[in-house]
Parts: structure tokens; C-alpha cells; sequence
């Protein structure tokens, strides 16, 4: 399941999940193939789950899966 997150966290198991990057200033993305995911800009917050939640579907990634990342 899912749960709030540093922007650290996120980059780091989308790598571990075979994306790349991130890449771009005002608008950074990670992609995956030809699978474009965009993320948020560092702030000093956590993801809220809600976003979180929203890019995992995006990403085309299942619960488990993120979960084991």
C-alpha cells in the first residue's frame, strides 16, 4: 500500500522499478520506455498519499509491486 513519501524515496524506487531520470526543470519526469511519469518539484514535505497513489497508477505499476521497490 502506498503511504506518504520524500521526493528521495519516490526517485529512488522508481529507479528501482526500471525508470530513469529524473529529467526537466519546471515540469521533472522519470520515464520507462516510451512511459512518461511526471513527479513533483523538491519541496521540504512528504508526498501526500493522495499523489502518491496517483503516480504509482500512472506508472503502471501494482500495489505489490510497489510495495516490494
Amino acid at each position: 500500500m502506498p503511504r506518504p513519501i520524500s521526493r528521495r524515496e519516490l526517485v529512488r524506487k522508481l529507479r528501482r522499478l526500471g525508470f530513469t531520470g529524473p529529467v526537466g526543470g519546471r515540469h521533472p519526469f522519470m520515464e520507462k520506455g516510451t512511459l512518461r511519469v511526471h513527479i513533483p518539484n523538491e519541496h521540504h514535505q512528504e508526498i501526500s498519499l493522495g499523489l502518491v497513489v496517483r503516480i504509482v497508477r500512472r506508472s503502471e505499476i501494482g500495489e505489490a509491486e510497489w510495495d516490494r521497490a
